[in-house]
Protein backbone atom coordinates (compact mmCIF):
# COMPACT_ATOMS: atom_id res chain seq x y z
CA UNK A 1 0.00 0.00 0.00
CA UNK A 2 3.14 2.54 0.46
CA UNK A 3 4.26 1.50 -2.60
CA UNK A 4 0.86 2.33 -4.30
CA UNK A 5 0.97 5.91 -2.46
CA UNK A 6 4.12 6.67 -3.67
CA UNK A 7 4.25 5.86 -6.90
CA UNK A 8 0.35 7.28 -7.58
CA UNK A 9 1.81 10.34 -5.51
CA UNK A 10 4.14 10.70 -8.29
CA UNK A 11 2.13 10.18 -11.29
CA UNK A 12 -0.06 12.56 -10.06
CA UNK A 13 -0.18 15.04 -13.13
CA UNK A 14 -3.46 16.59 -14.79
CA UNK A 15 -3.31 13.95 -17.70
CA UNK A 16 -3.05 10.95 -15.06
CA UNK A 17 -6.15 12.17 -13.76
CA UNK A 18 -7.86 12.54 -16.70
CA UNK A 19 -7.61 9.06 -17.66
CA UNK A 20 -8.06 7.83 -14.43
CA UNK A 21 -11.53 9.97 -13.84
CA UNK A 22 -15.03 10.15 -15.49
CA UNK A 23 -15.38 13.05 -17.71
CA UNK A 24 -17.39 15.43 -15.55
CA UNK A 25 -14.31 15.09 -12.71
CA UNK A 26 -11.88 15.91 -15.36
CA UNK A 27 -13.97 19.14 -16.59
CA UNK A 28 -13.95 19.88 -12.83
CA UNK A 29 -10.25 19.89 -12.14
CA UNK A 30 -9.99 21.58 -15.78
CA UNK A 31 -12.34 24.33 -14.72
CA UNK A 32 -10.71 24.54 -11.28
CA UNK A 33 -7.23 25.03 -12.55
CA UNK A 34 -8.22 27.69 -14.82
CA UNK A 35 -9.64 29.49 -12.29
CA UNK A 36 -6.67 29.12 -9.96
CA UNK A 37 -4.10 30.12 -13.17
CA UNK A 38 -6.69 33.25 -13.58
CA UNK A 39 -6.54 34.38 -9.82
CA UNK A 40 -3.01 33.64 -8.60
CA UNK A 41 -1.76 34.77 -12.06
CA UNK A 42 0.86 31.83 -12.00
CA UNK A 43 0.72 28.83 -13.95
CA UNK A 44 2.60 26.99 -11.66
CA UNK A 45 0.87 28.31 -8.89
CA UNK A 46 -2.05 26.96 -10.15
CA UNK A 47 -0.72 23.54 -11.50
CA UNK A 48 0.57 22.97 -7.69
CA UNK A 49 -2.75 23.48 -6.24
CA UNK A 50 -4.58 21.13 -8.66
CA UNK A 51 -1.55 18.63 -8.08
CA UNK A 52 -2.32 18.45 -4.26
CA UNK A 53 -5.96 17.82 -4.83
CA UNK A 54 -5.46 15.20 -7.37
CA UNK A 55 -2.75 13.26 -4.86
CA UNK A 56 -4.99 13.81 -2.08
CA UNK A 57 -7.30 11.95 -4.02
CA UNK A 58 -5.31 9.43 -5.16
CA UNK A 59 -3.70 8.47 -1.54
CA UNK A 60 -7.35 8.60 -0.43
CA UNK A 61 -8.76 6.12 -2.93
CA UNK A 62 -5.82 3.64 -2.18
CA UNK A 63 -6.63 3.44 1.45
CA UNK A 64 -10.62 3.07 0.56
CA UNK A 65 -9.88 0.61 -1.78
CA UNK A 66 -7.29 -1.04 0.68
CA UNK A 67 -10.31 -1.19 3.17
CA UNK A 68 -8.13 0.83 5.93
CA UNK A 69 -11.08 2.98 7.05
CA UNK A 70 -12.42 2.18 10.24
CA UNK A 71 -16.58 2.00 10.59
CA UNK A 72 -15.78 5.57 12.32
CA UNK A 73 -13.65 7.17 9.65
CA UNK A 74 -16.42 5.16 6.87
CA UNK A 75 -18.99 7.60 8.83
CA UNK A 76 -16.47 10.50 8.28
CA UNK A 77 -15.98 9.88 4.64
CA UNK A 78 -20.44 9.92 4.30
CA UNK A 79 -20.09 13.14 6.09
CA UNK A 80 -17.27 14.32 3.91
CA UNK A 81 -19.58 13.46 0.86
CA UNK A 82 -22.87 14.88 2.46
CA UNK A 83 -20.91 18.42 2.94
CA UNK A 84 -19.09 17.93 -0.70
CA UNK A 85 -22.69 17.85 -2.04
CA UNK A 86 -23.62 20.51 -0.09
CA UNK A 87 -20.87 22.65 -1.09
CA UNK A 88 -21.55 21.67 -4.76
CA UNK A 89 -25.53 22.50 -4.97
CA UNK A 90 -24.54 25.56 -3.36
CA UNK A 91 -21.82 26.58 -5.51
CA UNK A 92 -24.72 25.76 -8.74
CA UNK A 93 -27.52 27.85 -6.95
CA UNK A 94 -25.03 30.99 -6.19
CA UNK A 95 -23.98 30.77 -9.88
CA UNK A 96 -28.11 30.43 -11.47
CA UNK A 97 -29.88 32.71 -9.18
CA UNK A 98 -28.80 35.83 -8.99
CA UNK A 99 -27.82 38.18 -6.21
CA UNK A 100 -27.67 34.79 -3.59
CA UNK A 101 -23.66 34.76 -3.57
CA UNK A 102 -22.41 34.79 0.14
CA UNK A 103 -19.10 34.14 0.21
CA UNK A 104 -18.90 32.77 3.89
CA UNK A 105 -21.55 30.69 3.30
CA UNK A 106 -19.01 28.47 0.97
CA UNK A 107 -16.21 29.48 2.58
CA UNK A 108 -17.54 28.14 5.54
CA UNK A 109 -18.69 24.80 3.76
CA UNK A 110 -15.43 23.99 1.94
CA UNK A 111 -13.39 24.80 4.92
CA UNK A 112 -15.69 21.88 7.16
CA UNK A 113 -14.69 19.88 4.47
CA UNK A 114 -11.55 20.02 5.02
CA UNK A 115 -11.89 20.00 8.33
CA UNK A 116 -13.63 16.39 7.53
CA UNK A 117 -10.76 15.36 5.84
CA UNK A 118 -7.89 16.22 8.08
CA UNK A 119 -9.67 13.64 10.69
CA UNK A 120 -10.52 10.66 8.02
CA UNK A 121 -6.65 10.76 6.84
CA UNK A 122 -5.44 12.18 10.40
CA UNK A 123 -3.60 8.42 11.16
CA UNK A 124 -3.11 7.39 7.63
CA UNK A 125 -1.06 10.40 5.77
CA UNK A 126 1.59 12.35 6.80
CA UNK A 127 2.47 16.00 7.72
CA UNK A 128 2.78 16.61 4.34
CA UNK A 129 -0.42 15.67 2.87
CA UNK A 130 -2.27 17.38 5.42
CA UNK A 131 0.09 20.43 4.48
CA UNK A 132 -1.50 19.61 0.75
CA UNK A 133 -4.82 19.75 2.26
CA UNK A 134 -4.93 22.97 3.72
CA UNK A 135 -3.00 24.14 0.69
CA UNK A 136 -5.86 23.33 -1.67
CA UNK A 137 -8.77 23.42 0.20
CA UNK A 138 -7.79 27.13 1.84
CA UNK A 139 -6.96 28.04 -1.57
CA UNK A 140 -10.71 27.68 -2.64
CA UNK A 141 -12.16 28.73 0.03
CA UNK A 142 -10.34 31.99 0.26
CA UNK A 143 -13.13 34.96 0.28
CA UNK A 144 -10.95 36.73 -2.79
CA UNK A 145 -10.98 33.85 -4.84
CA UNK A 146 -14.65 33.23 -4.52
CA UNK A 147 -15.71 36.72 -4.80
CA UNK A 148 -13.75 36.56 -8.17
CA UNK A 149 -15.17 33.82 -9.85
CA UNK A 150 -19.33 35.40 -8.73
CA UNK A 151 -18.11 38.81 -8.50
CA UNK A 152 -16.92 41.48 -10.80
CA UNK A 153 -14.39 39.13 -11.93
CA UNK A 154 -15.71 38.48 -15.61
CA UNK A 155 -12.41 36.62 -16.44
CA UNK A 156 -13.11 33.88 -14.55
CA UNK A 157 -16.40 33.73 -14.50
CA UNK A 158 -16.72 33.26 -18.49
CA UNK A 159 -15.04 30.44 -17.59
CA UNK A 160 -17.69 28.44 -15.69
CA UNK A 161 -20.27 29.55 -18.32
Amino acid sequence: MQAQKKILSKMATMAVANLLTDDTSSEILDELYKASREFTKSKKEAHRIIKDVIKIALKIGVLYRNHRFSADELDTVERFKKKMNQAAMTVVSFYEVEYTFDRNILSELLLECRDLLHALVELHLTARSHARIDHAFNHFARGDFLAELYGDGEEISAHLK
